[in-house]
Order: C-alpha cells, then structure tokens, then sequence
C-alpha cells in the first residue's frame, strides 16, 4: 500500500508511514487532513476493545480513522485505493 500513496499519489496529499501521535502508532498518516489509515490484519483479532479506546482518543486529538482489512489491500488493492481517494476528495472539498 505504501507504494501506492507515497509521494502525494494521492490528490496531491503528502502521507507518512508509521507516524507517532500520542502514544500509538499509525499505519499511515496525512497531517494536512488528520486522516490515519489503519490496515486491521490479524493482529488486531480479539483487540476491539483496545482498537476502540484507541480510536476513541485518536479522534479526540482530531485524528480521523479509515480501516482496511489487510485481506482487502492484498486481493483488492484497487478497490481500497479508490475508496481512499474518495475519501481524500470529499476531505479537501470540505477544506
């Protein structure tokens, strides 16, 4: 997914990879529009509560989440990667 929206591939949106906010780490991050992008393999089984919390005081900080399933980004990258441009665009019209 990385190589997908690195280097603003994304309606011109600059993304970091594994970017720190308080005391979590995010999969990938734009600053301009808050937005964090968690890709949810299975690592994350049996952590909903912890993902809740977790995602409860990200958007507290501002910090929008948009979740993947690693099974989508591995057989339907095309499919994620146009979801996230059509939440991007609907972002930056709202700027």
């Amino acid at each position: 997914m990385w190589q997908r929206i690195k280097g603003k591939q994304i309606h011109g949106c600059d993304f970091d990879r594994q970017k720190p906010i308080d005391k979590y780490i995010v999969d990938f991050y734009c600053k301009r529009l808050m937005l964090a992008i968690e890709i949810d393999g299975e690592s994350h089984q049996d952590k909903e509560e912890y993902d809740r919390k977790r995602q409860v005081r990200l958007e507290s900080l501002g910090v929008q989440l948009l979740r993947f399933l690693d099974s989508d980004v591995k057989t339907n990258m095309e499919g994620v990667l146009w979801e996230l441009n059509r939440v991007v665009k609907g972002m930056l019209e709202m700027e």
